[in-house]
């Protein structure tokens, strides 16, 4: 029950529209045939961006480490850093410290979503 009234929270202070900006930039990646991979784990990172209460994200760096590096030098570190600043500032009040520790976990996504698991 906890679970479910923190992502209703979550989606109402903006994780609709986070998890809509992901679907989008998917969506327009995978319009050609070389972004399709990148565009997966987009559509990847808009299911944890809506509702990341009760997931976990699983990293396994080793089934695509090729395609986690050059995800991480183009797009990766930028994401990830902007997730790093959200969650601090969460984690500023006593109140934002929940949603910044989903920041922190979607993190780790931005960072290599290549072969991550999502439960």
């Amino acid at each position: 029950m906890l679970k479910l009234l923190a992502n209703i929270i979550w989606i109402i202070l903006g994780g609709l529209w986070l998890a809509l900006s992901w679907l989008l930039i998917g969506l327009l990646l995978c319009i050609t045939i070389i972004g399709i991979p990148l565009g997966r784990q987009c559509f990847k990172a808009a299911s944890l961006s809506f509702a990341p209460f009760g997931k976990k994200v699983d990293l396994n760096f080793n089934a695509h480490p090729i395609a986690n590096i050059i995800w991480l030098l183009i797009c990766g570190w930028e994401m990830a850093i902007a997730y790093l600043f959200a969650g601090i500032a969460n984690c500023v009040t006593i109140i934002g410290i929940p949603s910044g520790i989903q920041c922190f976990k979607m993190m780790k996504l931005a960072f290599f979503p290549f072969g991550a698991r999502i439960r």
